[in-house]
């Protein structure tokens, strides 16, 4: 049976009118019914339950919030340790940041740094192609001299046969070395590309974007963490693509970092803001974790915001909404 709202603030009146008001705490409380309850006391049978410090003006000064259970000091413990992993990115990308700064100072660098690099490469290319294209036409100098002998009626020589052997390894090698130049050079391209993005992110020049198997998360673990984990990296490149539009739905802030191992927003300007954060965090070398992080602002507010039942649906359903992208992404 819950108490009238108009009681509640005659109880509340008369505690802060009286003089003993001024000189106690006030708390306020919640019994097992939901009534709320005022008192300069903590009565036993609440010391394990959500409070709330008054000040002589009925302002909040102080929140001490209810009891953990075992299962959640598990969860914070786990959060904890993904938090950690999300910060050595964040940290790792800071480092990033301040190098790439300091290496240039306009984009055009970074353009012409890259210019001079696919130079290298191309002319790489060049010398690799006429190298083949050299041993490819010995290579057809030797087994047009075997096929000759062989219509004389003489035999191949043995050091012929060699030869030709190991024409054809070097043209492998060639090969081999032309693919790799290419697989490097479209990496660097990929590489300077992304820094002239991150310099122009930085310097403003741009609008800002509108384990083991023992230690594998249950699902209700899981989605109390807001974790996805995926076994391989074409699953994971996928998740990882529906999980930035889940950052995007649900932010309130404008993104800030985006690569492939860390998606971050702007942090929290304001009370009701919400700001989502996403790490891949490798586990074994065929194992990944995707940790969806929320942030609110540094206030009671943001606080209260954060340990929502709001906040904790929404870190629930990233789960499930990756899960249900890349199913509905094979039924086509």
């Amino acid at each position: 049976m819950s108490v009238p709202m108009f009681q509640v603030f005659i109880v509340l009146f008369c505690l802060l009118g009286s003089e003993v008001a001024f000189a106690k705490r006030l708390y306020k409380l919640q019994d097992q019914y939901g009534n709320t309850l005022f008192s300069d006391q903590v009565p036993p049978e609440q010391s394990q339950n959500r409070r709330e410090l008054l000040n002589n003006r009925a302002m909040v000064v102080d929140v001490v919030e209810k009891a953990k259970t075992k299962e959640q000091i598990d969860l914070d413990i786990r959060l904890a340790a993904l938090r950690k992993e999300e910060e050595k990115l964040i940290a790792k990308q800071k480092v990033n940041d301040h190098a790439l700064l300091n290496t240039f100072h306009s984009e055009e660098e970074i353009t012409a740094a890259l210019t001079a690099k696919m130079q290298d490469f191309d002319n790489q290319q060049r010398v690799l192609q006429e190298s083949l294209n050299n041993v490819t036409q010995q290579l057809a100098n030797q087994q047009k001299a075997a096929a000759a002998a062989e219509r004389n009626g003489q035999d191949v020589s043995a050091k012929s046969v060699e030869d030709i052997k190991s024409t054809q390894q070097q043209i492998a090698q060639i090969q081999k070395a032309l693919r790799a130049n290419m697989d490097k050079r479209e990496l660097v391209k990929n590489e300077y590309t992304a820094n002239i993005e991150r310099y122009l992110f930085l310097t403003q020049s741009v609008k800002q974007p509108k384990r083991h198997e023992a230690d594998k998360p249950s699902i209700q673990q899981a989605n109390a963490l807001g974790l996805f984990h995926c076994e391989n990296d074409h699953e994971c490149n996928k998740a990882w693509e529906i999980a930035r539009q889940f950052v995007n739905r649900h932010s309130t802030t404008v993104p800030d970092v985006y690569n492939d191992k860390l998606i971050m927003n702007r942090p929290p300007a304001v009370d009701t803001d919400i700001s989502l954060s996403l790490s891949r965090i490798t586990i074994t070398e065929n194992d990944y974790e995707l940790f969806l992080d929320i942030h609110c602002h540094d206030s009671i507010v943001g606080e209260e915001l954060c340990s929502s039942q709001k906040i904790k649906d929404l870190r629930a359903s990233f789960r499930s909404y990756v899960n249900n992208v890349l199913a509905a992404g094979a039924a086509h």
